[in-house]
């Protein structure tokens, strides 16, 4: 069961530690942050969301030039910096009395999460061999579901007292772990800079970069999935189904614990790129299936055949995202340029937070207003993102061919 989480020891531990530690804070914060500023802080949900949108926006656009200054300046002081400079930004909430200050607190916060996201990317890429890099990071997400289900526990005990001791407990908790992290970074091996771009080179190469610019935004479609999760699931159960408001904590449980359990699993299959497009082809049947299954769960069934329906569309939506990520891992790797990791890991990982972005407005439109024929454009799409990927790799496989025999 251990070593299903726990990595070999080395780098790849050190790193799933660092994930794992700043995991339980994020856990904690994720579940107290909107109530404690609408109810503590006294700012609206709009005001909230908005500052959040505009924040990972921010962080969108960030993360490829921080990823370049991890190049530059070396991956792991970079990681440290951000991650202390997060820490610092956490902390900072519980200063937040007004919509101006929560959203340069909230901008800052996002764009170092963005940024530590590339730099830890990129120290993974410069401290483990390409063999182990996509078995390193299912570790570290393995590590980071595993501490987002503790911390969401102690912060649920933060929601149970609803004071603003307690919630600003859980912030203090989350700044403590990301100086934590900090700590455990800087134990790994140092990884030097790189050389400045050459004359007439620009800095930032993968905006030039047009196939590993496509792969991204396919990528960003398909993470999509994560505000399914976290946004619209909660309302389609409650708001569509006969099945008991429960079942929104059952689903989140049945998606943690098994890529705690199997993510590593699933991501030691997948060795090179031709495996991993096939992975993601795989990834978008799955999530298809997955669409077609909540789909038909709406209605008034009886309570139980909602619930295993539910269950059903659960399990095919998290081998989906297992399968997903774990070809995307190898690709996002595999087609960096040498000694621009950070900024490839930086710009990739923009998906992220597009998905976060756009994502709660576009689903809900889409799921929410559409009811069954929504789920089933989504999975459309799913599928259309994923069977593009093949050919978005094959055409960056080749640029990288042409470019090594100029």
């Amino acid at each position: 069961m251990l070593r299903r989480i726990v990595p070999p020891a080395g780098p790849s531990r050190a790193l799933a530690l660092a994930q794992l530690t700043n995991s339980v804070g994020d856990g904690a914060y994720y579940v107290c942050s909107v109530l404690y500023f609408t109810r503590i802080v006294g700012l609206s949900a709009t005001e909230v969301g908005l500052g959040l949108t505009l924040g990972w926006s921010l962080g969108t656009l960030a993360g490829a030039p921080l990823g370049h200054f991890a190049d530059r300046r070396g991956p792991r002081g970079v990681a440290v910096l951000l991650a202390v400079v997060t820490a610092v930004a956490v902390a900072g909430f519980a200063l937040v009395r007004s919509f101006p200050a929560f959203l340069v607190v909230a901008c800052v916060y996002t764009v170092c999460q963005c940024g530590l996201v590339a730099a830890r990317q990129a120290l993974l890429a410069g401290v483990v061999d390409a063999a182990g890099r996509t078995q390193a990071r299912a570790y570290m997400q393995s590590t980071a579901n595993a501490g987002i289900a503790v911390g969401a526990a102690l912060g649920g005990i933060a929601l149970q007292f609803d004071t603003a001791p307690a919630y600003l407990a859980a912030f203090g908790l989350d700044a403590l772990t990301f100086v934590a992290a900090a700590l455990v970074l800087r134990r790994l091996p140092r990884v030097p800079g790189t050389a400045r771009a050459a004359d007439g080179e620009p800095a930032l190469v993968v905006l030039r970069d047009r196939p590993y610019v496509l792969i991204t935004v396919l990528n960003s479609i398909m993470m999509l999935y994560m505000p399914l999760l976290s946004v619209v699931l909660p309302l389609w159960v409650v708001e569509h189904t006969s099945a008991p408001r429960w079942m929104v904590s059952a689903l989140m449980v049945v998606n943690t614990g098994c890529v705690v359990l199997f993510q590593v699993s699933v991501a030691n299959r997948v060795t090179d790129l031709g495996i991993a497009v096939r992975y993601v082809r795989w990834a978008g049947v799955l999530l298809l299936a997955m669409s077609a299954v909540f789909a038909c769960s709406a209605g008034t069934m009886a309570v139980w055949v909602a619930a295993a329906v539910l269950l059903a569309g659960a399990f095919l939506q998290v081998a989906g995202e297992m399968m997903l990520a774990s070809g995307f891992w190898e690709i996002s790797f595999g087609l960096a340029v040498d000694g621009r990791q950070g900024q490839y890991q930086g710009f990739f990982g923009s998906g992220i937070a597009v998905a976060r972005a756009a994502g709660p407005l576009l689903l809900t439109t889409l799921v929410i207003g559409g009811g069954a024929v929504g789920w089933l454009v989504l999975g459309a799409l799913f599928l259309v993102a994923a069977v593009a990927t093949a050919p978005a790799v094959a055409w960056a496989r080749r640029t990288r061919s042409a470019a090594t025999t100029v």
